[in-house]
């Protein structure tokens, strides 16, 4: 594989492209996954970790205690029938939605300051607010997302979830309330709970993984 078709954040990355020997990466994400590409936006990304192997986590989730409340630590299972996941299964629902699959979503459910900061590669924001009447979402755009982003279908003022996506949603980490909170919003309006799958690690465990990070994209 050409150094060229990976990302690397070090700064061996840029001298090895610039005598153009091809690389091996020696940071996989499993024994036999080096990396994962997706689609961010309109392009191809390809998701690897880092290759440098004095990396040390990134400052902004590096913090071990906030003030609780607000920030607690979320149960491992957060409501019945919601599947917790981890970064494997991310990679997983992302790859599906890489090859053409439209019944899958990956959704950052952070405030729009924390996604500019970085997010996952293939994820789209739909903060946790916009769908939360008490924070002040209004119906009329809480549908739209519903029926344009989650494909749930109005049915004259009940909603139809036959054909919704696959939603796989996460935000900064396990003390972090901002993806529980869209989840049981979502529940509450009859989202099917197997539909919804919950990445508990959030930003916090991708970043101390490693794997690669990229500017917020609109769907």
């Amino acid at each position: 594989m050409k150094l060229s078709n990976v990302i690397f954040a070090g700064i061996t990355a840029i001298t090895l492209a610039s005598s153009g020997l091809s690389y091996a990466a020696e940071v996989n994400i499993t024994p036999t996954l080096e990396s994962v590409t997706v689609i961010h936006g309109d392009k191809k990304v390809k998701i690897i970790r880092n290759q440098n192997q004095k990396n040390t986590v990134n400052p902004a989730f590096a913090k071990t205690s906030r003030k609780c409340p607000p920030f607690c630590i979320q149960p491992s299972a957060l409501a019945p029938g919601v599947e917790t996941i981890g970064e494997l299964e991310v990679l997983h629902y992302l790859s599906m939605i890489a090859e053409g699959d439209e019944t899958v979503l990956v959704i950052d459910s952070r405030t729009p300051d924390w996604v500019a900061k970085g997010t996952i590669p293939g994820a789209i924001n739909i903060p946790w607010t916009s769908l939360n009447p008490a924070r002040g979402a209004d119906p009329i755009s809480i549908g739209e997302i519903m029926e344009e982003q989650l494909k749930a279908k109005n049915l004259e003022g009940l909603w139809d979830f036959s054909s919704a996506r696959t939603l796989v949603m996460f935000c900064n980490g396990m003390w972090c309330g901002q993806s529980p909170s869209n989840i049981k919003t979502l529940l509450k309006f009859g989202y099917p709970a197997h539909k919804i799958k919950w990445y508990r690690g959030g930003m916090q465990d991708w970043e101390i993984l490693g794997l690669s990070t990229a500017k917020p994209v609109s769907e």
